[in-house]
């Protein structure tokens, strides 16, 4: 196995961003947390949006400069396209491609629609990818408190023969360089990254902290108790895993935790899971997910729809509104939606 390469600032020019004019297209997540942060790095950035929208509006109300694209795109070196993955090649297509020029940086923070070919770049545009590692709101306060969200890089052409440079001066500017940043390929952080979400962070947890909801109060106890067992504790035991690995976490609980841990555990994930996770890949490996995502999102999102209604409407989703509105730690969210 080849030795990992992690680049910090130290290893890192981190002025060479800073001759870069940046134009951010988006303001939803990554849009807000990478642009404030490139901001606050003394880089000179404007938001491309559509002006009439309340993203532009957010977005001015912070002070920053916005432009209509294809205007931020005539002016800029690097463009930074954060919008949603299902609008990014009609957007690149119509308000993106006719106005760039021999030289440009087009940037991605995530693989999609360059691994699945929905955009096809001309051979004398520099393709990169800085992805942090974290959502844009975490890349936001992770910055705002000194530290970094970790980030990897990657490079699909490089027609200026400095891509790799002025991708990880970027991620720096945005705090990874505090962190660690890793190079990888836009095929592998694209179908690792799905897997991760659809398998693992996202999907696999979501699904078995409702389920493991279900079952206690199914079973009679008091929906708190089942809230503070199977999701608030969640985020503790990811602290410790998140710093020191399994080991750490397995070191701070109690000797019960840890033998219900390694004898209970493989009963709930075992055989069954791991073969539906094979799947999961594949369908990630072979493009059946991105072409069902782009069909559902073309056609009207009704069942995309459908599944946040009934996600929204799940008991523990509503017993953690009441808790959460009840503690100290419930007031200060990273999120605002009316800001950020």
């Amino acid at each position: 196995m080849e030795s990992l390469k992690i680049y910090l600032d130290k290893d890192i020019d981190k002025d060479l961003i800073k001759t870069k004019k940046i134009a951010v297209i988006g303001f939803g997540s990554q849009g807000y947390g990478q642009s404030m942060n490139l901001r606050d790095s003394g880089c000179e950035v404007v938001l491309g949006l559509r002006k009439e929208g309340k993203s532009a509006q957010k977005a001015m109300n912070l002070g920053f400069k916005v432009m209509d694209i294809k205007d931020a795109v005539k002016w800029a070196d690097i463009v930074q396209i954060l919008i949603p993955d299902e609008i990014q090649a009609k957007v690149y297509e119509e308000q993106i491609k006719p106005f760039m020029h021999s030289g440009q940086y087009l940037m991605f923070s995530h693989g999609f629609n360059i691994h699945y070919k929905r955009i096809v770049p001309p051979g004398d545009i520099n393709v990169i990818m800085v992805a942090p590692k974290g959502p844009g709101h975490t890349v936001r306060s992770q910055y705002e408190e000194g530290k970094g969200v970790p980030c990897l890089i990657a490079i699909y052409n490089d027609a200026e023969g400095n891509s790799k440079e002025v991708a990880l001066s970027y991620a720096s500017a945005i705090g990874a360089g505090r962190a660690g940043i890793i190079e990888t390929t836009f095929r592998e952080e694209t179908e690792t990254d799905l897997f991760g979400e659809q398998a693992v962070i996202c999907g696999g947890v979501s699904a078995l902290m409702k389920a493991g909801f279900e079952v206690l109060t199914e079973a009679g106890y008091s929906p708190h108790m089942a809230y503070f067992e199977v999701l608030h504790e969640m985020k503790l035991i990811i602290d410790l895993v998140n710093q020191g690995g399994l080991a750490d976490m397995r070191y701070s609980i109690s000797n019960t935790a840890e033998y219900g841990d390694m004898t209970r555990g493989p009963k709930v994930i075992g055989d069954a899971s791991k073969a539906a996770m094979r799947q999961i890949l594949k369908d990630i490996q072979s493009g059946q997910f991105a072409d069902e995502f782009t069909t559902e999102m073309a056609t009207g999102c009704n069942r995309f729809n459908k599944l946040r209604e009934e996600n929204a409407n799940h008991p523990i989703e509503k017993t953690g509104e009441e808790i959460r509105s009840s503690f100290v730690w419930g007031q200060n969210k990273i999120i605002n939606r009316n800001i950020n």
